[in-house]
């Protein structure tokens, strides 16, 4: 029985002894896998940041969906041209490249720097009245007028058109407003695809003309 009763101390000493190394192992394992998962969620985290960021650097809003997928008139494309060429490759844009030819100021826009313009779509321009728009049309001072009030001297940002005022190249004030993917100019116009790059400009398409005041 004192044997027997030995064996059994001897037993329960080694179970004691081995227990701590065994507790210690496994949390050994644990914190390994802890930050294991811990620097796969940091790795993951500046990944979305930068896609996030790249999304924001994309043209956005309904109307980029009519701009053609690959050839000059493709974002692709116009970002390689000048704004007033790279706008005579987007059908949806051919009013205001009549315009903009009318007026004589392709070569002005084309050889300006770093340049925002504001671009009605020819949906914009059949808002206005045919006999008021071929008058304005046969007047180039006040076309000419029209044209630059659509265009300020720096590039914008989506970010800077959340609350902007900006003054334009024929001396007026635009405003913007609004966020995400949703932004009006003068309070009337709604840009339907911005932050379109070019060689030397940022074009937002709006789908009102913007008349400046008289």
């Amino acid at each position: 029985m004192n044997t027997r009763h030995l064996r059994r101390v001897a037993v329960a000493v080694s179970a004691a002894a081995l227990l701590p190394l065994a507790l210690t192992a496994c949390s050994g394992d644990s914190d390994t896998s802890s930050d294991a998962g811990a620097d796969k969620a940091a790795s993951s985290a500046p990944a979305k940041a930068t896609e996030s960021a790249a999304t924001m650097d994309e043209p956005f809003g309904p109307g980029c969906a009519s701009v053609p997928k690959e050839g000059a008139g493709s974002f692709k494309g116009m970002a390689q041209d000048p704004v007033a060429t790279a706008a005579s490759n987007n059908p949806a844009l051919s009013t205001l490249v009549a315009a903009v030819k009318q007026a004589g100021l392709v070569d002005t826009l084309n050889s300006a720097e770093n340049i925002t313009v504001f671009a009605p779509t020819n949906d914009a321009f059949a808002k206005i009245p045919k006999a008021d728009l071929d008058k304005l049309l046969a007047n180039k001072a006040e076309l000419t007028k029209v044209l630059t009030a659509h265009v300020v001297g720096e590039k914008l940002t989506p970010k800077q058109l959340e609350k902007g005022s900006f003054d334009t190249l024929a001396k007026t004030k635009l405003t913007t407003a609004g966020s995400g993917e949703e932004y009006t100019v003068n309070d009337s116009s709604k840009v339907v695809c911005g932050n379109v790059p070019t060689a030397n400009a940022t074009v937002y398409i709006v789908d009102t003309v913007l008349m400046p005041a008289a």
